[in-house]
């Protein structure tokens, strides 16, 4: 009992990670549009970063696993495109207002932003479920690379934070509702060790874990190129935006450097 408790205690460390990157609204004012494009731009980095390098990569290894080296690959690529799919419809579903509708005083676009970190926020807490069942997981097998993956996973997890903070944030000027959003977000690690522990451990094989993980990535890399990255140049230069854009990719690549 006590190993499960470790195991669990570290991958709630991980996930509250989330939340400490979305309190980084607290020292901002909402009227600093140099901020808000350099934070779009530096979590669309981290989440293309970490889609592309970590989360496929990942999802290939356990399809290839399950089925073979060929079919392994071709079922991660389905499974991204699917997620891209899904992420574009449900974009479609959202409300959508019109520009002239939605600016607030500052000259803030209020709802696309809205909706931005809406979607962030539901790519990020899918992504995370599974990142708590690896990280209790590995803890359960080996105290020592726990700690490792918790740590690892926590500092990526903190621009998460800020990709699901920044919008939601300078879209409604709530900080309260903002920082709640990142740490319900993180939260879900923690549901994914007890998952691991209750139910997955079960039923979860390599596939399945394959196939979930390239449908986030899809996701992830849909909501970057579709709404991070063209809310940053609404309010920011191009230039800055690149240099936060690769930014976000140095602590990903930084993060998953230690992780390995």
């Amino acid at each position: 009992m006590n190993d499960v408790l470790f195991a669990f205690l570290l991958t709630l460390f991980a996930g509250l990670a989330t939340g400490i990157g979305g309190a980084v609204v607290l020292f901002t004012r909402q009227n600093n549009m140099k901020f808000l494009s350099l934070a779009l731009g530096f979590s669309a980095g981290v989440m293309i970063f970490i889609s592309f390098v970590e989360i496929f990569d990942k999802a290939k290894e356990s399809l290839e696993y399950e089925y073979g080296e060929g079919s392994g690959f071709l079922f991660a690529s389905i499974a991204f495109f699917v997620g891209v799919a899904l992420t574009a419809m449900i974009d479609k579903l959202l409300p959508h207002h019109e520009d002239k509708e939605g600016h607030d005083g500052a000259g803030i676009d209020v709802k696309p932003l809205e909706r931005t970190g809406i979607m962030s926020a539901l790519a990020i807490t899918i992504h995370n479920f599974p990142e708590g069942f690896v990280t209790f997981m590995a803890a359960m097998h080996d105290p020592a690379l726990g700690v490792v993956i918790a740590a690892a996973i926590a500092i990526h997890n903190i621009p998460e934070g800020i990709a699901i903070s920044a919008p939601i944030y300078y879209a409604t000027g709530s900080k309260k509702k903002a920082i709640l959003l990142s740490f319900g977000s993180g939260l879900t690690e923690p549901l994914g060790a007890l998952a691991a522990y209750f139910l997955l451990y079960q039923v979860l094989s390599e596939g399945l874990f394959g196939i979930i993980f390239a449908g986030v990535g899809g996701m992830m890399v849909f909501i970057s190129f579709h709404q991070l990255l063209p809310a940053a140049h609404k309010y920011g230069e191009h230039h800055h935006i690149m240099k936060s854009l690769f930014a976000g990719m140095i602590v990903m690549a930084i993060s998953l450097v230690v992780l390995h």
